[in-house]
């Protein structure tokens, strides 16, 4: 009988630790890391395999979320496009940023083995010839300059140097200045097609300054011979799609126009277009003399216009004249007097006698007196 006990003891001490504990379900030991993580929001856990069963449960089943939840997580047009437009700022933030801070010179493989001697070489000579060698190391640039160095083909890192003295290590260092004042050029005359079909010589000024002389240095060839190319070209673009009175009169627009297209052109040389100038407009001689033409007939137009206003209104001014002295008999003497001091002014030798008409009328034959009459 005590054999029988024992063994139905033991039966349900076994069935009693194969149970699952209510305060784990699944079967396993879970317990939550004492530190968290603030920055990420995630809590580290530790899982065991203490009291785990044979058998593991299938995955909790994911249900959708509901309609409070769908409504908070749904995203709208207007939200995607105005995400579109961060994402494309931060693009072309991050290319700024990367221009800005441009390391050409770094390579995840390291410079190598032989550069690193090499270096080693010439830092080694640079000691042993030291009062000496600091006449080939030591450089000085201006201040409106600065100095881009490349150690073995590769440029150092922490940008242009200078203003100032710097050091460089005479066997493997190369450098180059690069001027930072406001540099100017004329545009060579452009024979330029507007869009009236009209030919014109146009050429112009630019003003622009190296803003960034790593990127100058590093992604042109030649800055300068590239800006002038640049200039000529946008010169032709932007004129040719203007008339030729435009082109005459709306000189400040189109120079900001190219002001604005170069300095866009040129941001990732590392170069400032600060202002361009309509220098002259040259037309063809056959067009200038049309133009003087067409210019002095509308001159002579408003002038015989103005004459004509000018009689109409004299005209008007002696027909009110006329009708005062016919009031006054004594008026036409007055007005005789005054004519006759106008002329003694100018000429002393000259008199004149007015003579009344009524007087010829009686040495006048009778038919020509009525055809006058008539």
């Amino acid at each position: 009988m005590s054999t029988k006990k024992e063994m139905a003891k033991i039966d349900q001490m076994e069935a009693g630790s194969n149970k699952p504990k209510s305060a784990d379900p699944v079967g396993y030991n879970i317990n939550r890391a004492k530190g968290t993580s603030v920055t990420m929001g995630v809590q580290t856990v530790e899982v065991s395999s203490v009291n785990r069963p044979s058998t593991l449960l299938p995955p909790p089943l994911v249900l959708p979320p509901t309609t409070t939840e769908s409504r908070s997580i749904a995203i709208t047009a207007s939200d995607v496009e105005k995400g579109a437009t961060s994402a494309d700022q931060w693009g072309k933030n991050m290319q700024r940023w990367r221009n800005d801070n441009i390391d050409i010179g770094k390579d995840p493989g390291g410079p190598g083995i032989c550069a690193f001697i090499l270096t080693l070489f010439s830092f080694l000579l640079i000691l042993a010839t030291f009062p000496l060698s600091l006449c080939f190391s030591v450089k000085v640039v201006q201040e409106y300059e600065r100095a881009v160095i490349f150690r073995l083909g590769r440029l150092l890192k922490g940008g242009a140097r200078g203003p100032g003295i710097f050091f460089i290590v005479p066997c493997i260092d190369t450098y180059r200045k690069v001027d930072l004042r406001t540099v100017s050029f004329d545009v060579p005359p452009q024979e330029i097609l507007s869009r009236d079909s009209v030919t014109v010589a146009v050429d112009a000024v630019v003003y622009y300054r190296v803003q960034n002389p790593t990127i100058a240095v590093s992604n042109v060839e030649n800055f300068s011979h590239s800006t002038r190319l640049l200039a000529a070209t946008t010169l032709r673009n932007v004129l040719g799609t203007k008339n030729l009175a435009e082109i005459l009169s709306e000189r400040e627009t189109i120079s900001h126009t190219m002001q604005s297209s170069l300095d866009e052109a040129t941001d990732p040389w590392g170069v400032k277009v600060e202002r361009v100038e309509i220098k002259d407009v040259r037309l063809p001689v056959q067009l200038q003399r049309a133009m003087a033409a067409e210019a002095e007939a509308a001159r002579e137009a408003r002038a015989k216009v103005i004459a004509a206003e000018g009689e109409q209104k004299a005209s008007r001014a002696l027909r009110d004249a006329a009708e005062v002295i016919a009031e006054s008999p004594a008026a036409l003497q007055l007005r005789y007097l005054q004519t006759l001091n106008t002329i003694s002014a100018e000429k002393n030798s000259t008199i004149i006698f007015p003579l009344p008409i009524d007087i010829l009328k009686h040495f006048i034959k009778p038919g020509k007196v009525d055809k006058y009459d008539l």
